[in-house]
């Protein structure tokens, strides 16, 4: 049995790559031998993991980038390009928080914030890279889509709808790009023990206490857990997936339940 998990002479753009989901991504493609191109909004964020993937003797890229503005999402492409001559994968992890409600107590500034992100964000990085991709002889691209993207969570309209069609959109990118060689595909986590979930809880250990009965396996799921299937996606042991959502959740959508009752909820 042979693996061909390596990612050596690729060359990886990786948008959110300065938070705990795409760092995570970025650090595991550099160690697979990818040049790797980190953006983010937050350019103090996006300089850390590019700083610690060159501690470690890979080659990195910081890039400040907003993706729903299209001259960000060119330019970030054309700093690829002027740093490592050519771009073979792209990872579209960067999405905005979104606050919860309905369609009575959600303004169209959050409506419109969700998707202007989490969707035209990657149509915008998919436009400018895939000719880049195209010429470097194919290459692949993966879109951190969600386990919201399959359900109707209470109260989180924008952000599943937005995953939703992340999914949707990533079988059409397929589509239209399997004669140039590109693969895409989607990749749907599901709870992951990052920072962000302190927005509904007071701490990573309450949330963790209180989504792990959720999980067939227990707990939500780590970002290096995430990262090791985007690399999957991303490498050459995938060759034979494109239009598919990678589901990694723990078991959550099989179940639904909780693991005290063993009840589907």
């Amino acid at each position: 049995m042979t693996h061909n998990d390596s990612l050596e002479g690729r060359i990886a753009l990786i948008t959110g790559g300065g938070g705990e989901i795409g760092g995570a991504i970025a650090r595991r493609f550099a160690a697979a031998g990818a040049a790797v191109a980190v953006a983010d909004v937050r350019r103090e964020a996006a300089d850390e993991v590019a700083q610690a993937i060159k501690a470690a003797g890979g080659r990195a890229l910081a890039i400040t980038a907003d993706v729903s503005i299209a001259d960000d999402a060119q330019q970030s492409v054309a700093e690829t390009l002027a740093a490592f001559e050519k771009l073979t994968t792209l990872v579209n992890v960067a999405a905005a928080v979104t606050p919860d409600g309905t369609v009575e107590t959600l303004t169209l500034e959050d409506w419109n914030n969700a998707l202007a992100v989490n969707l035209t964000g990657v149509f915008l990085m998919c436009k400018y890279a895939v000719p880049e991709i195209r010429k470097a002889g194919g290459g692949t691209i993966v879109n951190i889509a969600s386990q919201l993207g399959q359900i109707a969570p209470a109260g989180r309209a924008p952000y599943s709808t937005s995953k939703a069609a992340l999914i949707q959109f990533t079988k059409c990118l397929a589509v239209d790009h399997a004669k140039d060689g590109i693969r895409a595909n989607s990749l749907s986590p599901g709870g992951v023990d990052t920072a962000r979930i302190l927005r509904r809880f007071a701490s990573r250990e309450a949330a963790n206490r209180a989504r792990g009965p959720s999980y067939l396996l227990g707990r939500p799921g780590r970002a290096d857990e995430i990262a090791a299937g985007a690399l999957f996606l991303a490498c050459d042991d995938s060759s034979f997936m494109t239009g598919a959502d990678l589901l990694i959740d723990g078991g959550y959508l099989a179940f639904k339940g909780t693991m005290e009752t063993g009840r589907p909820r």
